[in-house]
């Protein structure tokens, strides 16, 4: 069974690294950008029976820092 966790700043953090992407996009003419915001994507590979609690408490220790990032997951 796979899972992928997608993390993301919440809103309202600054975002410093997706700010230089939107920069650099400008610099390449491409000047339709107004925002960009980069997260995560994490695939996880699960044993059988392992379920979505177990995921979310693999968010909630290690895979997202719950202060300053959210995260949603699909299994």
């Amino acid at each position: 069974m796979k899972a992928r966790v997608t993390v993301m700043l919440k809103d309202g953090v600054l975002d410093p690294q997706g700010e230089a992407v939107r920069h650099a996009l400008g610099a390449m003419g491409f000047d339709g950008v107004e925002g960009v915001r980069q997260g995560k994507l994490i695939e996880l590979d699960l044993a059988q029976g392992t379920t979505e609690a177990d995921v979310t408490a693999m968010c909630e220790k290690l895979l997202a820092n719950t202060v300053i990032e959210s995260y949603r997951i699909e299994m």
